[in-house]
């Protein structure tokens, strides 16, 4: 009875062990850090696009990448924590959307793993880079200068409605370009 329970075990190892092998040898998959200032019901569009553009590169969630997501849901004062969560995490790169927020705490909590931002104010007023031709440090992104144009939209909705006499916008004003956004 040994020898058969034996030969069992035996067998069960021999068709076990390959598989088990090969996952203990697999690489992790390099991890991206998301870092937003809004939430993930907010959000839906710009991850789709997200995902898309990585895709669009051969970067597919789940397959060869992960990504690790922190949302501060319109709490700023959150974002530095889930900044230095995701440089504890070790990822390769943060992402940051929301405005200058998400990106200001990412460079505070990492000058070595490179940041990407999106955001519509001026990332050298900002702080967030050295100057436009050179960003110098370890991050970079992009500025669709939503700031500057706050008042020509404006100017074009009252264009739009003439006989409006008051005009109102929500902003929220812990966002650091909430002064800006309320200028004429």
């Amino acid at each position: 009875m040994r020898r058969r329970e034996l030969i069992v075990d035996m067998s069960v190892a021999a068709i076990f062990w390959p598989g088990a092998a090969a996952r203990a040898q697999q690489k992790a998959l390099p991890v991206i850090g998301f870092l937003s200032s809004r939430s993930p019901e907010d959000s839906s569009a710009q991850m789709a696009g997200f995902r898309q553009g990585l895709a669009e590169m051969g970067h597919v969630e789940g397959e060869n990448l992960a990504i690790e997501y922190r949302w501060a849901h319109g709490d700023y004062e959150r974002l530095p924590a889930l900044a230095a969560d995701l440089v504890n995490k070790s990822v390769r790169v943060v992402a940051t959307v929301g405005g200058e927020p998400p990106a200001l705490a990412a460079k505070g909590a990492t000058a070595t793993i490179p940041i990407v931002f999106a955001m519509g104010s001026d990332p050298v007023q900002a702080g967030l880079v050295e100057s436009y031709n050179r960003p110098g440090g370890n991050i970079t992104g992009i500025d669709i200068v939503t700031d500057t144009i706050d008042a020509k939209r404006i100017g074009l909705l009252h264009d739009l409605v003439p006989q409006a006499t008051a005009i109102g916008y929500l902003v929220n004003p812990a966002f650091s370009s909430a002064k800006a956004q309320r200028r004429p």
